[in-house]
């Protein structure tokens, strides 16, 4: 009796002592829980501020309830850094974690794999490290497992086969090794299976099979030979192969892959004709642009019978023939439908107005003649319709105007007549207009100046209009570029031309304009361009002009004279064209323009001139020394301005002092323009090391410069971006302004110094990088620009990349450092067609700046792109862009391209140890290169894709890494 009492005095002690069961959890469980998981973690956006004990569980910022219980956490995109806490494996009733988008480090918790209601799991695009927890099959619900974007390593679980409902497993762009388990072979055959070891993006989906060859499958799956694919693989979903060297045919077995979804092909090598599609009636997105397919265009008739067909790309090929009036029997659901830059010729057959859902339409670069047909304005939907550079004639159908939701019109390049409908001002949506290199003739409509919503380009140039511009003009307040040049148009400039407040470009030249040039125009300070040559315009320079941001002015071939202004534009010779007019004087002397001749005053009116004057300068002074004190005063009321809600810590000047030393030119470790770089060691701390950046503010511009990198730094936090921590706005001890900006410590550099190691005593301890550090760095910078362009809630440019300002880690992680220069846009810029861009005049540095920069003087994401494709050539040829090599028409891009393919031996950096390697890899790497520097902006790779490339190219080298000699720090 005494034994079963003390057995059940045990039990009793076991039972109030221990967690309850998952079933028994409770709300205030959850609570704990989520606190706890908070603890471990920085929130510099404040997003999980709701998180408290004051508000009630369910309100919480993520979190779904269902009763009392938490079943769901989105933490999507919050700028989260930390540990995932064990305690998430409390959370017992959770179905769905999504982490996407943060920088939630260390190991995935196991404590994870005890939720057994878990049906998705997403941790993609963060920075978790180590093994993947091998109990998962203790979820059964579990549907979804996606851990793109990580840092973890070693085999993929074989337990994963047995979770019954799994569908979706993405571990793209991780360190993975070894095969695909053999097992994965026996799920389920209608579930969905996304392998996806090092892929290209998210939808590289397989229907799983049960065949047994499926086990067979490598990390090197790219390289398969895919010939007879849809024999092998005939539960096929999804055929992804975007962005690779295939070539040949497209395989033909293809046509037996009833069940197939997607067919993405586009970006290789492919040749010869599109096989048959007849049996693919599940088919959603044909793609297969870019490639070198020869075809006529007859095969969209066995495309009829796919009734989900949504998008259809087949863009950049060689294929030929007519569109076939089977085009009206296409899937009603389709929404895309590109065939640019073929050679297609014939007529648009009429039956495309059918497909009534059609939101993109790119017929542009081809060989298609005769009238638009009327039936094209029965597309409601259309959004974007580019017809340029064909031999369309005729007139332009009035029913156009329909198409009301349209918002890009391009119709350049063709051979069109007569006049333009006014039918057209019903397009209140549209953001781009172009009807250049046409012959329409009569007046410009009204109606479309009256376009408010235009606000890239209205191009009518090279046409036939004839009459004055119309006063409707100032309506285009929006606007940003404008060019009504070469044309018949006469009459003066409109004085509404002032309310253009967006106008960055303006062309006017070739017509028969007179009159002055109307001070109204003063107010257009956003202007980079503006041509007025080729005109009658009469009267003097106006001294404005001098005070604009121009970067270019033509005003050559007019009747102008007098003075010119020694200001702005004007104290550039070559971005500045005044020939051929009347006669001027003045000016600087590079333009050889004859002196001014003085003016005296008439005797008796100049006291009485100064009486005038005086007074007014005196009232003037005193208000702009009024101006410049509440300037000031605002200025130091908030010097550095919180960012999407993120206050940055302060350090005193005295901090600082004491942290390097007193400022010791022996704690320098860089300088700049702006400032120097010090090491510092911050509250006596040894593990306290940071780098402070002290600005020297006698330097113009440096009060700028700091506030530039508060704006961009201040809220985004990214593996690949030197973290700012605290900034210093403050006086020194003698009463002086003093601003310092303080950044995580980065124990190895400068990559510049890596690159060009010994140039320097101080560099001589530095090693050559090997071909596989230059590949992950290169990855590093990649990522880091991805996430500046299109990571956060704002665009970021950062203007000036360069090796200097990337800095590498004890480990060697590259980040993006020095934002001096860059630019916060308040939305994600447009990737494709003309690119948004803000005036900054010519910024950078020389060698690694965009050409456009110097022509436009306007910044975009593609300046960013060429920057890095600059910095990727110099990584594998040690060459920097300024070498004594390059000059006159030969530069780094030269340079490689034409070495390309055959000539890498002669141009890659003598460093590198090739050991086993093969060139071809090293040369995918500088064709990445020379894309990114390509002179015209559109033709350069998104980032997202060199991220994709280069990540694919490391990838394929693991196998032969052990052949490589690999430094050690």
């Amino acid at each position: 009796m005494a034994t079963l009492m003390t057995f059940l005095h045990l039990a009793l002690f076991f039972f109030l002592n221990s967690p309850p069961p998952a079933t028994c959890y409770t709300n205030q469980t959850d609570q704990l829980s989520l606190l706890a998981i908070k603890s471990r973690l920085e929130d510099p956006q404040g997003a999980l501020n709701s998180w408290n004990r004051t508000l009630p569980l369910c309100s919480w910022r993520g979190i779904q309830c269902r009763g009392n219980r938490v079943v769901a956490l989105n933490l999507m995109s919050q700028g989260l850094v930390g540990n995932l806490s064990l305690h998430i494996g409390n959370l017992s009733h959770l179905t769905a974690i999504t982490l996407v988008n943060n920088s939630f480090g260390g190991p995935v918790p196991s404590e994870i794999t005890l939720l057994s209601r878990l049906e998705i799991l997403d941790f993609s695009n963060n920075s978790f490290t180590g093994e993947i927890p091998r109990n998962f099959s203790n979820c059964p619900n579990l549907v979804q497992l996606t851990f793109t974007r990580n840092f973890l390593f070693g085999t993929i679980p074989d337990e994963l086969s047995f979770l019954p409902k799994l569908e979706d497993i993405s571990f793209s762009r991780n360190e993975f090794s070894g095969p695909i388990p053999s097992s994965i072979g026996n799920i389920t055959p209608n579930s969905v299976l996304r392998i996806m070891p090092f892929g290209r993006r998210d939808s590289r989906v397989a229907r799983g099979s049960s065949r047994p060859h499926i086990s067979s499958i490598e990390w090197k799956w790219l390289h398969w030979q895919y010939s007879s694919i849809g024999v092998t693989l005939p539960n096929l979903a999804v055929l992804l192969l975007e962005g690779n060297q295939f070539s040949g045919p497209i395989p033909s077995s293809i046509s037996n892959a009833s069940l197939i979804e997607w067919i993405i092909l586009s970006s290789n090598r492919f040749t010869g004709p599109v096989p048959n599609l007849e049996r693919l009636t599940l088919i959603e997105d044909f793609t297969m642009h870019t490639n070198l397919i020869e075809d006529d265009m007859s095969f969209i008739s066995s495309l009829t019978n796919s009734t989900k067909l949504v998008r259809f790309d087949v863009s950049e090929n060689m294929l030929s023939g007519t569109l076939p009036e089977s085009l009206a029997n296409l899937s009603v659901l389709v929404n895309m439908f590109d065939i640019h830059k073929n050679q297609i010729h014939g007529s648009i057959p009429l039956g495309i107005g059918n497909l009534v859902n059609l939101d993109v339409v790119d017929l542009s670069h081809n060989l298609l003649d005769g009238l638009i047909p009327m039936s094209i304005s029965k597309l409601s939907n259309l959004r974007n319709l580019f017809m340029g550079r064909n031999r369309f004639e005729g007139e332009l159908p009035s029913l156009f105007g329909n198409m009301t939701r349209l918002s890009r019109f391009q119709l350049d390049g063709n051979e069109l007549s007569g006049n333009v409908p006014s039918s057209l001002g019903s397009f209140t949506n549209l953001l781009e207009l172009d009807l250049s290199e046409n012959n329409f003739t009569g007046l410009i409509p009204r109606e479309i100046m009256r376009l408010s919503s235009l606000s890239i380009v209205l191009n009518l140039s090279e046409n036939n209009f004839t009459g004055s511009i119309p006063n409707e003009v100032g309506s285009l307040r929006n606007l940003a570029v404008l060019d009504l040049s070469s044309n018949r148009l006469s009459g003066v400039l409109p004085n509404s031309l002032s309310s253009c407040v967006s106008l960055e470009r303006l062309y006017l030249d070739e017509k028969l304009l007179q009159g002055e040039i109307p001070s109204g125009m003063s107010s257009l300070m956003g202007f980079q361009e503006l041509d007025l040559s080729r005109n009658s315009l009469s009267g003097s320079i106006p001294s404005f002009l001098g005070s604009l941001k121009l970067q270019k002015l033509n005003l050559s071939f007019n009747r102008l004279q007098g003075e010119v202004p020694t200001r702005g534009v004007f104290t550039n010779k070559s971005a500045v064209s005044l020939d051929a007019n009347q006669g001027f004087c003045g000016g600087i002397g590079e333009l050889k323009f004859p002196p001014c001749k003085g003016v005296e005053a008439p005797k008796g009116k100049l006291s009485t001139l100064w009486k005038i004057l005086i007074p007014i300068l005196v009232f003037g002074g005193l208000c702009i020394v009024v101006l410049v004190f509440l300037k000031f005063k605002k200025t130091k009321e908030n010097p550095c301005p919180v960012v999407i809600g993120v206050q940055l810590l302060r350090h005193s000047y005295g901090d600082l002092l004491k942290a390097t030393n007193g400022f010791s030119e022996n704690n320098v470790i860089g300088s700049g323009r702006f400032g120097s770089v010090y090491k510092a060691v911050l509250d006596d701390d040894e593990d306290n090391v940071v780098a402070v950046k002290v600005l020297n503010l006698d330097v113009r511009g440096a009060t700028k410069t700091f506030m530039a990198e508060c704006r961009a730094l201040g809220g985004i936090r990214h593996r690949n971006l030197v973290k700012l921590l605290s900034v210093c706005d403050s006086l020194d001890f003698k009463g002086n302004d003093f601003k310092a900006l303080v950044y995580e410590f980065k124990a190895n550099g400068s990559l510049g110094k890596w690159l060009h190691s010994g140039e320097e005593e101080s560099d001589e301890d530095l090693k050559s990088l090997s071909i596989i550090q230059r590949l992950n760095i290169a990855i590093d910078i990649a990522q880091g620009i991805e996430y500046l362009h299109i990571g956060s809630g704002s665009s970021i440019i950062h203007v000036d990349l360069k090796p200097s300002n990337i800095l590498l880690d004890q480990d060697m992680v590259a980040c993006v450092g020095d934002f001096g220069l860059a630019k916060v846009v308040s939305s994600i810029l447009p990737s494709d067609h003309e690119s948004s861009t803000s005036s900054i005049g010519v910024k950078g540095t020389l060698g690694y700046v965009a050409p456009e920069y110097g022509a436009f003087g306007s910044i975009s994401m593609q300046g960013d792109v060429y920057s890095f494709g600059i910095i990727l050539l110099e990584m594998f040829t040690n060459k920097r862009p300024t070498n004594d090599l390059f000059g006159g028409e030969v530069n780094l891009h030269r340079y490689v391209s034409s070495a390309l393919p055959n000539g890498l031996m002669e141009i890659i950096d003598p460093q590198l140890e090739m050991g086993g390697l093969k060139m071809e890899f090293i040369g995918s790497v500088l064709d990445i290169g020379v894309s990114c520097s390509k002179e015209n902006p559109r033709e350069r790779m998104s980032i997202t894709l060199v991220v994709n490339e280069l990540t694919d190219i490391l990838t394929q080298l693991a196998p032969f890494s052990l052949d490589v000699k690999v430094n050690k720090y």
